[in-house]
């Protein structure tokens, strides 16, 4: 995490990266230091190197009243030097990691000339193969959205509906769905 003074400094260390991440805290914050613990965390266990800068609003005075950012913690997304998401609150380091993972995933998929996918996982809590699944995924450094089908009576409607069956896992890979855990359906569509 490097450190930033200014907002004309941030956008002279961010220059040229295709994502960053900023960071605005408050230095005697118990929800700050929450949040910064969970972020160096979701970093170790990413492995990757991500753009992430930080400001203590106490003493960085013209980053926050920019993107009117009225509490922190908060975590501003940026892709090309355009703000793109704001995250508030101190979030698990699980929550991060997703976002840094697919931050890593979609550049690496630019880079080598491809689309990034969408992947959303429908699980429940309680299958096997879901967590399997789920586990297979983040070992080949796919981001997804996992959607609990056993608390979302919607969205398991709307499974059953396009796929005509009912079992979890199901795996959405840019509207395509694959039943079960099929990996070589998987890496296929994946292109792994």
């Amino acid at each position: 995490m490097k450190t930033v003074t200014s907002f004309d400094d941030f956008n002279n260390q961010a220059k040229g990266a295709e994502r960053a991440f900023l960071l605005l805290y408050k230095k005697d914050s118990d929800l700050c230091r929450c949040a910064i613990e969970h972020i160096e965390e979701a970093l170790q266990e990413s492995g990757e190197e991500i753009q992430l800068f930080a400001a203590d609003v106490t003493t960085v005075r013209d980053i926050h009243t920019r993107y009117q950012v009225t509490s922190v913690p908060t975590l501003l997304v940026f892709e090309k030097g355009e703000m793109l998401n704001m995250v508030k609150g101190c979030q698990e380091a699980g929550f991060y990691r997703n976002i840094f993972t697919q931050a890593v995933y979609q550049a690496k998929a630019k880079a080598s000339g491809k689309e990034p996918k969408r992947v959303t996982v429908y699980s429940t809590p309680t299958c096997p193969w879901c967590n399997t699944l789920k586990a297979w995924l983040r070992k080949n450094g796919i981001p997804f959205t996992d959607v609990d089908v056993s608390r979302d009576e919607n969205a398991a409607r709307e499974l059953v509906r396009r796929s005509g069956q009912q079992g979890v896992p199901q795996t959405d890979i840019n509207g395509q769905i694959v039943v079960g855990f099929n990996q070589q359906k998987l890496k296929e569509l994946l292109e792994i």
